[in-house]
């Protein structure tokens, strides 16, 4: 249990958890701790924040309270660490190791530095071995028979002591220091720590003692026996009474039975029971001091001077200064007792802790001597400096009744009020030490304060309204209780006013009582209820608040009062922020998938499911409790966003994978059986919900294939579903638990069609290895913040590492996309194409069972969406959907061949040859016609190509290419004579069947053509031509038609054209069908044409057209 009793650790010795904390006000689990493979020891620090942990794994940790994140460690030894217990306060931790390298270690608990490492040697079944002194200079430690103290700044040995039973020692201390309770076997002892004696009697059980407790008055001591017993002893029966003092006052070690009749006034009874005391040694010196006080106040100074002095002589004390000093106080020697009470402090008596009482005492005696102003002012200077004011506003209060006239003022008036709140507080040791030295009482200043309370309530009342204003909320809560205080008839008003300054400063539990007060006061009053849901909602008690704030609704719905009716108008009723919120809602579950698992329950969740569980949760009614006085758009976006937010899983399919159904039948993720493929969604989901997420997202489980409208659905959306996840989580099966750069290039991840898009949808991922580790140990929440993994990324798919990063799909061309997807392959020939769904943005319907025209839907809708032909560019053999593309995408693995670069001399030159030789008809003539041409579209499976045409004159089977190819040769109009190679069998009698297309007409163009690509501007809506045959003259206008540059002539913008016609390029061959459409004629290696000749008629040679192709 924490000091604070706010927390309770578990230790759980070889389970996993191997720790949990749980929440002692609300008495829930908040974390499972893992970390270690068997938990033998736990410790709170003093202060509540942290926890530390020992494991027979040779290691100890120290971990946040609150977080239950790893704060220090693990921190290596060189054997099991059997216990751990951290310094009084907090800033030192030390370990106890066994099994044969026997240590207490001390480290810095803030950076787990070691401080000091001391052989000390242990028995393995020691429980409690360690114990800090209260100061935290020394460490006591039970080893085997005996018990050591050593010294913690230098580790070295201050002294040791033998304790009987056996070697196996647990110890505690004290909480006052005075004794320490050892255990060994079936014992139990005790010992002065000063003197290192054995005191009271050995206490010997029947069965092994493995734990010992002290209560926290050191009075009663708990010890657990091996045969699962709890015994509980009054150690007020077992050691001397000096050693089991219960009451805990400043300065004084004093009996019990003397302080109870010093309080009551009993002086002559108190003074005949501390002269039994004195005999005492442990009590001698404190007793003696007690009895000057008692003794001055009889007026017995004489004998009171007697007994200060025989106590300082038998022990230096606060408390014999002390009553030395007041007994000359009485004796009338003012000087000397002021004198006296300084040696505390010269003497180095004085202790932190207790300094300000010290001071105050000092003020008191001062008070005393006469020094009125000067005690005063001490009194009020200690008030502004210390946090806990009650004790010193009280004696502020005694001391302005002694002088008997108080000045009615403001100041005054506060401090009286003050006072009387902390009247109360008088049971406090400190102001039973002042009452006990001066003989106060502080009930008659309870009445005294009484009396002058009676006054009006709205001075109070305007100075808290005006503390309001400033923001002082201190100040308003003192001015609204001191109105308080004077019993109004109707309080309902300022308790409003004072729940919401204590709301202000989220003392949550004061302000609901204030609340529910001025219900009780007002029960028709709106207002209460007002901040009886402020209350509550900073109490996260949002169900009982939305409650408080609807019967405010309706009090004020039903009010008599018109201005009251329209405050009304100013909230927002919880009916129409649900209706805000579901809206939403609808939003984020459009970009989520349809079925999410939820990592807490393991169920499978719909949208709607979503949504209501979501609607059982705090985070729903808080942000209901939130928005009352109007809509928050962004905060309801912002919370909606963070509890739906998903991971994905992204892996390799290796067998039957847990379906939909399967999960349904099992009940739960949870709840499958324990085959390798469960193992890996249940451990996925695990990690999900250690980092922090309520959903998770599985192709395998989330997906009903059974129903096709869904499967259809999940894999047109699946790209944006990554998309919008959270995070991605990668599986590689096969990467070891100890990864090296580089396991990730080899992975079979790498190769699968589906991943490209998981990969590159998502902006952040987490690769894991078989045994759910981080890859490469890197545990930061994006590995795309990785310049390492995503290097090698980069290396393995020739992607920039910063596309990578943050991928949108225009970011690469469509033949990057390609070449990017024929290095990837998949189980289902289909997915091959619907894997690229999102990548190319299609739109293609998925439909299993259509084989290898996925693929070609796939690409048909890629030229006739951007007209890009160079899909086209490939060699291999075509598909059965058109001619025109590959049956597979390995042939884009190869990058498409480019015309030679040419700079602007090159053309300059060519362009001043042609226009000595080419007439400026012929040269216009061919541009406008291929300027003209329009965009590539598919109709039917019929691709209608534009391009410039050059038809066979002869054909010629030059000899086998080897297996079923061919090699022929054919003259080229205007071009010359052209050897290819090709699987299919040509007729050499009809070469006019053939033709060589130039389809890359976007290769012709260059910026200082004055295009303008952006902004078409067509001038003709011709039909396209099927037939090359026909006049090119008439075909249709392009899309991209030019955009006349200012600097360039028609004449020269043609010959710029025609001069880059002069170098060689690709082109395809299609053979003419029966019908006159054109199949295409499928080559092994690219044909590549030499580029025509600078005395080519262009009229006759070169044709443009739109090709119609099966």
């Amino acid at each position: 249990m924490s000091p604070d009793r706010r927390w309770l650790v578990l230790g759980l010795y070889g389970h996993h958890p191997n720790a949990t904390v749980w929440d002692t006000q609300t008495h829930q689990k908040v974390h499972d701790i893992h970390g270690h493979s068997h938990l033998d020891s736990v410790d709170i620090s003093a202060d509540s924040t942290k926890f530390a942990t020992a494991s027979a794994d040779y290691t100890a940790s120290i971990w946040s309270m609150t977080t239950g994140k790893r704060l220090v460690g693990p921190l290596q030894h060189e054997c099991y660490v059997m216990a751990v217990r951290f310094s009084p306060t907090g800033d030192r931790m030390a370990t106890a190791t066994g099994g044969g390298n026997y240590h207490i270690r001390i480290f810095d608990s803030e950076n787990g530095h070691q401080l000091l490492s001391i052989p000390c040697r242990f028995i393995s079944e020691t429980a409690l071995p360690l114990a800090w002194s209260a100061d935290g200079r020394q460490l006591f430690a039970a080893s085997y028979n005996e018990v050591k103290r050593f010294d913690t700044s230098s580790g070295s040995l201050l002294s040791k002591w033998s304790v009987p039973g056996g070697p196996r020692s647990s110890i505690i201390l004290s909480r006052n220091l005075k004794f320490a309770t050892i255990i060994a076997h079936e014992s139990l002892s005790f010992w002065d720590t000063v003197t290192e004696k054995q005191i009271g009697t050995v206490i010997n059980h029947a069965s092994d003692l493995r734990s010992i407790a002290l209560s926290p008055k050191d009075d009663c001591i708990a010890v657990g026996e091996s045969n699962g017993k709890i015994t509980l002893r009054s150690l007020r029966d077992i050691l001397p009474h000096s050693y089991v003092i219960q009451n805990q006052l400043p300065f004084m070690d004093i009996d019990d039975a003397a302080l109870k009749y010093w309080t009551q006034g009993d002086l002559t009874r108190t003074e005949a029971l501390l002269t039994e005391v004195i005999t005492d040694p442990n009590l001698h010196a404190h007793a003696l001091a007690q009895r000057a006080l008692v003794r001055s106040h009889l007026k017995q100074t004489d004998m009171a001077m007697v007994d200060a002095k025989k106590s300082i002589e038998a022990q230096r004390s606060v408390i014999g200064y002390i009553a030395d000093a007041v007994t000359r106080l009485r004796n009338g020697d003012h000087e000397s007792a002021i004198r006296v009470v300084d040696l505390v402090f010269t003497q180095g008596l004085a202790i932190h802790d207790n300094n300000n009482l010290l001071l105050l005492i000092k003020a008191i005696i001062l008070f005393e001597c006469g020094k009125h102003h000067d005690a005063i002012s001490r009194v009020d200077d200690l008030i502004n400096i210390v946090d806990d004011k009650s004790l010193y506003i009280v004696v502020r209060a005694q001391l302005s009744f002694l002088l008997e006239g108080i000045l009615v003022d403001d100041r005054e008036m506060e401090l009286l009020v003050r006072a009387r709140d902390a009247i109360p507080f008088q049971s406090c040791p400190h102001l039973v030490v002042i009452s006990l030295i001066f003989g106060w009482d502080f009930d008659k200043l309870d009445v005294a304060i009484a009396l002058w309370l009676q006054k009006s309530i709205k001075p109070f009342e305007d100075r808290g309204d005006a503390a309001m204003q400033s923001k002082n909320t201190d100040e308003a809560i003192l001015q609204y209780s001191s109105a308080l205080s004077l019993n109004l008839s109707n309080p309902a008003g300022l308790l409003v006013k004072r729940s919401k300054a204590r709301a202000m400063m989220e003392s949550w539990e004061e302000a609901l009582k204030d609340a529910d007060n001025a219900i009780n006061a007002d029960p028709g009053s709106p207002w209460g209820y007002e901040r009886r849901h402020a209350a509550l909602h900073g109490l996260q008690r949002y169900d009982d608040a939305v409650d408080a704030f609807t019967r405010m609704l309706s009090l004020i719905e039903g009010s008599d009062d018109q201005d009251i009716r329209q405050l009304g108008t100013s909230y927002i009723s919880p009916s129409q922020l649900e209706e805000s919120i579901d809206s939403v809602i609808r939003g984020v579950s459009k970009t989520s998938p349809l079925v999410l698992v939820d990592v807490k329950s393991g169920l499978l969740c719909d949208g709607q499911k979503r949504s209501d569980t979501f609607k059982s949760e705090p985070e729903f009614n808080e942000l209901r409790s939130s928005l009352t006085e109007g809509l928050d758009d962004e905060l309801i976006r912002r919370v909606v966003i963070k509890y739906f937010r998903y991971v994905a899983l992204s892996h390799v399919w290796q067998g039957k994978e847990p379906s939909f159904q399967d999960v349904n039948l099992a009940g739960s993720v949870s709840q499958l059986d324990s085959s390798p493929l469960n193992k890996k969604l249940r451990r996925f989901c695990e990690v999900v919900s250690t980092e922090g997420y309520r959903w998770a997202w599985s192709d395998t489980c989330c997906i009903d294939k059974t129903i096709s409208t869904v499967l259809n659905q999940s894999l047109t959306m699946m790209y944006k579903w990554y998309e919008a996840a959270a995070s991605t989580f990668i599986y590689l099966e096969d990467v070891d638990a100890l990864s090296a750069l580089g396991n990730l290039k080899g992975s079979r991840w790498m190769t699968r069609a589906w991943t490209a898009q998981e990969l590159l949808a998502t902006k952040v991922i987490r690769f894991y290895d078989r045994n759910w580790e981080p890859y490469l140990g890197d545990t930061s929440l994006n590995h795309k913040e990785s310049p390492e993994i995503m290097q090698e990324l980069a290396d393995k798919i020739e992607v920039a590492s910063k596309i990578i990063t943050a991928f949108h799909p225009d970011d690469l061309s469509i033949r990057e996309k390609l070449r990017l997807a024929s290095t990837r392959n998949a189980t289902v020939e289909e997915d091959v194409a619907y894997s690229l769904i999102g990548i190319f943005k299609s739109d293609i319907r998925p439909h299993y069972g259509e084989g290898d025209s996925a693929l070609g839907h796939l690409l048909e809708e890629i030229v006739a969406r951007s007209g890009e032909v160079t899909v086209l560019a490939w060699t291999g053999k075509s598909s059965a959907y058109n001619s025109c593309l590959p049956a597979t995408l390995a042939v884009y693995s190869r990058p498409p061949g480019s015309s030679p670069a040419t700079n602007d001399a090159e053309v300059d030159t060519r362009v001043a040859v042609l226009r000595n030789s080419l007439p400026q008809t012929d040269a216009t003539s061919i541009y406008d016609r291929v300027i003209r041409l329009p965009p590539a579209r598919f109709a039917n499976r019929r691709l209608h190509l534009p391009c410039i045409i050059f038809t066979v004159k002869k054909l010629g089977i030059q000899n086998s290419g080897g297996g079923r190819e061919f090699r022929y040769r054919v003259r080229v109009s205007g071009i010359g004579d052209v050897d290819f190679q090709t699987a299919d069998h040509l007729a050499p009698t009809e070469p006019r069947k053939l033709i060589f297309v130039h389809p890359w007409v976007r290769d012709l163009y260059d910026p200082l053509d004055g295009f303008d690509w952006e902004n078409p501007d067509s001038e003709d809506e011709d039909e396209d031509v099927s037939d090359p045959e026909t006049d090119a003259g008439s075909a249709p206008s392009s899309p991209l038609v030019a955009v006349p540059a200012a600097t360039m002539d028609h004449y020269t913008r043609a010959l710029r054209m025609i001069s880059r016609m002069q170098q060689p390029f690709h082109v395809l061959i299609l053979q003419k069908q029966i019908n006159g459409e054109f199949k295409r004629v499928a080559a092994e290696h690219e044909i590549i044409l030499p580029g025509i000749d600078c005395r080519i008629n262009l009229a006759k040679d070169v044709r443009t057209a739109v090709v119609e192709i099966l």
